[in-house]
């Protein structure tokens, strides 16, 4: 039995809870942190003893951010630092989930290096929790990784995302056929198991790292439509509603050779097998 003990912040979200199944499946002994169980920002943690934290709490919404963002940077920024705090005084590892704050790639495959451009005050907010992440790491020796994801999907996703928002226009039988923004854009899509085995991995690491994270392709959203249809085995007409969006980002997908070289993680699940998973109803060892 693996004696180490994670706390998970977020713990109840869409990766928070594969996440703790997944650290408990690997004999890991796990203490979980949401909303409901207070503000992030003033929490005092006791906790006796902690190895590992896993911060993925956080507020999300991008176009409330531009309505609001004070509590976009107050839970994000701070929220960290409060995580941060922790971490210096218990003397554990922290891996931090922050974003994709790229804006349009330069070029591909999108690597570290990219210069980076958080064009809205929620992706400001992540990366200036990124900066903190950095100061502490250098000047308190906190050791740190930062996973900068693309698009994590599966089972239990919000359905405002694009993948479930696409599976449960096909498998309802009251529609008659699918409708989406833009059928061009590409994104590279990794699967939420894929993500949690290389949390988890992040734990044999020392020092500051950071690193993006996805499967290393990128599929249209047409493509996404398709492979839907043919998981569910439903077949409708399809159509975007010809709203292109201003300032979208056509193609992106991550260089994901960093991360891999490092700890041997690999994707292993496959966009039709993933899509295959996220389904109603199917089990997650299909």
């Amino acid at each position: 039995m693996n004696q180490e003990t994670v706390l998970v912040t977020g713990s109840k979200g869409f990766i928070g809870h594969h996440l703790v199944s997944d650290l408990r499946n690997r004999g890991f002994s796990v203490l979980e942190f949401d909303r409901c169980d207070g503000d992030i920002v003033t929490m005092d943690f006791r906790f006796p003893h902690i190895d590992h934290i896993i911060h993925l709490a956080s507020l999300v919404y991008v176009p409330m951010s531009w309505e609001d963002p004070y509590p976009f940077y107050r839970t994000n920024v701070m929220g960290t630092v409060n995580i941060l705090e922790l971490c210096r005084k218990k003397g554990c590892k922290l891996t931090y989930v922050s974003s994709y704050i790229y804006g349009a790639p330069r070029y591909l495959p999108v690597n570290e290096s990219h210069p980076v451009d958080p064009a809205s005050p929620y992706n400001h907010s992540k990366f200036l929790a990124e900066e903190a992440c950095r100061f502490y790491a250098g000047t308190y020796h906190v050791p740190v990784v930062i996973f900068r994801p693309i698009n994590i999907y599966g089972p239990g996703q919000h359905p405002n995302f694009l993948i479930p928002t696409i599976i449960n226009q096909v498998v309802n039988p009251d529609l008659e056929q699918v409708e989406v923004i833009d059928l061009r854009p590409r994104r590279d899509y990794l699967f939420i198991t894929d993500f949690t085995d290389a949390l988890i991995r992040s734990f044999t690491l020392e020092g500051f790292n950071l690193f993006n994270i996805g499967a290393g392709k990128s599929f249209s959203v047409e493509e996404i439509v398709l492979t839907v249809m043919q998981q569910a085995g439903i077949r409708k007409e399809y159509l975007a509603t010809g709203k292109e969006r201003p300032h979208e980002i056509w193609d992106v997908y991550a260089d994901i050779r960093k991360f891999s070289g490092m700890t041997g993680w690999e994707p292993t699940t496959s966009i039709d097998q993933g899509i295959r998973k996220s389904l109603p109803g199917a089990s997650d060892k299909s």
